[in-house]
């Protein structure tokens, strides 16, 4: 091979190799921006839409908490519509897709767990969201829900006044056992009520309005529609359809407690067919849970967010962010809700309200 064609054969390797380390540069790079994209996803897995709070509060709040602290982080949403196995098929995917953090209200916080377990063993971090869900989880953030539960049977002492005696029969209609949430509640509303009152009927309403409104209706059959001096439902929901059953069976004028601020709560409230609810600030728990997220997501400290300790149904020890709830009741709708701006005014006292609205000082 003479001397010039050397040279081109030379120039031409050259130029091949040269190609050759750029695209494999260029691979890499592809590979290190997908993993970087897949490493920026974070999940969040909520347990139903029945529960008004999830699609309309919860959900938008904390995509919007994580836009702001992380503008190129990914939020992957699922809803579990209330059953169990597709939460834990949800979860499965998004491990499958390569998500780093995942924050999940559990439906079932026992049937979580392997689920979760599986997830922490490939790396990923969850973070439980309202309800503390068994299994190995980096941080769970809540309110107080034992303090919900106290302040529920407090607001039903007091909508009793003094027809509260050791004799007053109440019943109560507590959530879905598969919650850890609702035990903290009930455990809550008997430390308030126990031995001022007499809990003469008590059942699981299971979230679920028509489930909650049938135990009213067996209530009524057991005691006597005379008989019942007031009723604890654990939320909102639940106490729609009780409120209906009372109106139902001509029983008015009783006290009935709720949570979860839902606009048909309030509205109840302010038009005299349920005494009180609990507020727990949507955005304030939603951002302390995006807070917690994003800073797993980057490596960074949890400790001056998670300042307490909780032990789960598993008896893993968790590091816990509580907010405080507040009760409401009609004489402070104003002062909260609607100074929170979780509803307008005019949300509140649509046609069918405004005669009680304006009796209430909302109008």
């Amino acid at each position: 091979m003479n001397a010039t064609m050397r040279r081109v054969v030379i120039g031409a390797t050259a130029v091949s190799m040269a190609l050759s380390i750029a695209a494999c540069g260029k691979a890499g790079d592809d590979d290190s921006d997908s993993s970087s994209s897949e490493s920026k996803s974070i999940g969040l897995l909520l347990p139903d839409s029945v529960t008004a709070r999830y699609e309309k509060f919860d959900k938008p709040l904390f995509e919007a908490k994580v836009k702001e602290l992380c503008s190129d982080c990914d939020v992957q949403y699922a809803n579990a519509a209330a059953d169990p196995a597709k939460q834990a098929q949800q979860m499965s995917s998004m491990v499958t897709k390569g998500v780093k953090v995942i924050v999940v209200s559990a439906q079932d916080s026992a049937a979580i767990k392997s689920s979760i377990k599986s997830a922490v063993d490939k790396g990923v971090k969850v973070v439980a969201y309202d309800r503390l869900a068994q299994g190995p989880v980096s941080a769970y953030v809540s309110f107080d829900n034992v303090k919900v539960g106290e302040l529920q049977g407090q607001a039903l002492l007091d909508a009793l006044g003094s027809k509260a005696t050791p004799t007053a029969n109440v019943v109560m209609i507590n959530g879905d056992d598969a919650d850890p949430n609702a035990g903290q509640f009930k455990e809550g509303a008997h430390k308030a009520l126990d031995g001022k009152v007499k809990i003469a009927y008590e059942q699981s309403g299971l979230w679920k309005d028509t489930v909650a409104a049938q135990k009213m209706s067996a209530a009524i059959t057991q005691l006597g529609a005379k008989k019942i001096a007031g009723v604890y439902a654990a939320n909102d929901g639940m106490a729609g359809g009780i409120a209906n059953t009372l109106k139902g069976a001509k029983i008015s004028g009783i006290p009935l407690t709720g949570q979860d601020a839902e606009l048909a709560g309030i509205q109840r409230i302010v038009a005299g067919t349920q005494s009180s609810t609990v507020y727990k600030a949507f955005k304030p728990e939603a951002d302390a849970a995006a807070q917690l997220a994003v800073n797993l997501l980057e490596g960074k400290d949890i400790k001056s967010l998670a300042t307490t300790e909780l032990t789960s149904g598993s008896g893993d020890k968790v590091p816990s962010q509580l907010l405080t709830p507040v009760s409401v009741t009609k004489a402070n709708i104003k002062d909260t809700v609607i100074a929170d701006k979780l509803y307008t005014v005019e949300e509140i006292c649509t046609a069918e309200f405004a005669a009680a609205c304006k009796a209430a000082g909302l109008q």
